[in-house]
């Protein structure tokens, strides 16, 4: 692993922060300062010179109901935040509609948010949704293929008829309010709209207005997959 991307695992720093703390000698490998591109190994001893503190980065799944707002809340409406309360101060990564519901990723790591939300990057986030009518083949095979929107075409995508009127659509893009919209251009309106998956990390079973914290192995995962 490229020395930069280790640090950046570690919390150090972004890893353009840690290629700025090797430039200033301030990154030790086995006790020899590091050079740009040094790689390291398991076995190795890293130090940062005046670096005492990492930040403790903390990443949360929590499960939103309908009716919150993620952010932002106007006159007689609450937030995420006003509704559950964390040791650590957390934001959440992205939003859902006031009457979506599902899962969240919170977290105090403002790296992850470009690398999750910028559509550049093709991260999952898999949804289940229910709709007025009875789902056509039809319908399925252009939710998956891209529709033609206003000013773009949405991407390809993963979808599966769950029932007669239900369906899962994996997408790796996160336009406003896009599945609405994409169902809404071929004739049906979504009832209900849940966010299951982002990534690695599943919404499970975690109870409506809660949040479990994403650690270990999930965790290593979900950073590495976003490029962390």
């Amino acid at each position: 692993m490229r020395i930069n991307k280790y640090l950046a695992h570690k919390g150090f720093s972004t890893r353009k922060g840690a290629d700025e703390l090797i430039k200033s000698s301030k990154v030790l490998i086995n006790k020899k300062v590091a050079k740009l591109g040094d790689k390291i190994m398991e076995t190795d001893i890293v130090e940062v010179r005046g670096v005492h503190n990492k930040k403790d980065y903390v990443y949360l799944a929590y499960n939103k109901k309908m009716g919150i707002v993620t952010t932002n809340p106007g006159d007689g409406e609450k937030d995420i935040l006003d509704n559950v309360k964390f040791k650590t101060k957390v934001f959440p990564v992205g939003r859902l509609d006031k009457d979506s519901h599902g899962l969240i990723i919170l977290t105090n790591d403002g790296r992850i948010t470009d690398r999750l939300l910028n559509p550049d990057h093709y991260h999952e986030k898999e949804y289940n949704v229910k709709v007025d009518k009875a789902i056509s083949p039809a319908f399925i095979k252009h939710m998956a293929g891209g529709l033609e929107m206003e000013n773009y075409k949405t991407r390809p995508a993963i979808v599966n008829k769950l029932g007669v009127k239900s369906f899962s659509i994996v997408l790796t893009e996160g336009k406003n309010r896009q599945i609405r919209k994409m169902t809404e251009k071929l004739g049906y309106t979504v009832t209900d709209l849940k966010r299951v998956r982002v990534q690695n990390i599943p919404l499970g079973d975690i109870p409506l207005n809660s949040f479990r914290e994403i650690v270990g192995k999930e965790q290593a995962e979900f950073l590495k997959s976003i490029g962390l």
